[in-house]
């Protein structure tokens, strides 16, 4: 089974020093949550990721805020690349679990959104802590929303609700920043968490209930919580 742990946000500017600092925090709380989704540790308890490049072969990237730093500031002087930072890592566990982490940041578009997701790979009946991993993407990169959605989500949001590539939108989890979530209805049930920094966690719906999902998406819509971003952007949050 395979889901996605999104979160995304405007421009941001930031050195590859604080990229590193937030790369190093998720890495650790996604290992913590879900430990059977790793290579294994690397020397000092740390994974070892398998870091994807465009045009060679993997190369092995550790953990810690060093090697990150390394591989953020060569991403940031690429030719490729002259907004912002990102990796894309990926690692393979007990059989069945893969992880794979793709992230953009510290960029000023005025047109793409900045943005960080985990996708995650398990076994049928594996147990997986999506609120964990919603809430760890949400505390340590701050975005202005996100969710835990998967390929049948995102096509019921599509064919029933209106949904386009970067709208904003829920999954049976969203995350929404203090902005959004100023504008939840009181008629909306979903279950709410307040997290440090005023963001939200709300429980939509069970996995599988896409239509569920489908009527919470129109109906936040409806009622200004998922509003695109202006564009030309000028803001990180709404």
């Amino acid at each position: 089974m395979r889901r996605v742990v999104r979160g995304f946000w405007g421009p941001r500017q930031e050195t590859a020093e604080e990229l590193a600092g937030r790369w190093k925090l998720l890495l650790e709380r996604i290992a913590a949550l879900l430990p059977a989704a790793g290579g294994g540790p690397g020397a000092g308890g740390e994974w070892t990721w398998r870091r994807i490049h465009g045009s060679r072969r993997p190369t092995a990237l550790r953990a810690d805020e060093e090697s990150l730093l390394v591989a953020l500031r060569a991403d940031a002087a690429s030719p490729r690349t002259s907004d912002g930072a990102g990796l894309r890592l990926v690692s393979t566990g007990e059989p069945g679990w893969e992880i794979s982490v793709a992230g953009r940041g510290g960029g000023t578009s005025e047109y793409v959104l900045q943005a960080v997701v985990i996708a995650v790979v398990s076994p049928d009946g594996a147990e997986v802590p999506d609120a964990g991993l919603l809430t760890a993407v949400a505390e340590v990169w701050e975005p202005d929303f996100g969710d835990v959605t998967d390929d049948d989500v995102l096509d019921a949001l599509e064919d029933d609700g209106g949904f386009t590539v970067d709208d904003p939108c829920i999954g049976w989890l969203g995350c929404l920043s203090p902005a959004r979530a100023a504008l939840l209805p009181d008629d909306v049930t979903a279950g709410r968490t307040e997290l440090p920094g005023g963001r939200v966690l709300l429980d939509i719906a069970p996995r599988g209930d896409a239509g569920s999902v489908v009527r919470t998406h129109l109906r936040l819509r409806d009622a200004g919580v998922l509003e695109p971003l202006p564009r030309p952007m000028d803001r990180t949050f709404l």
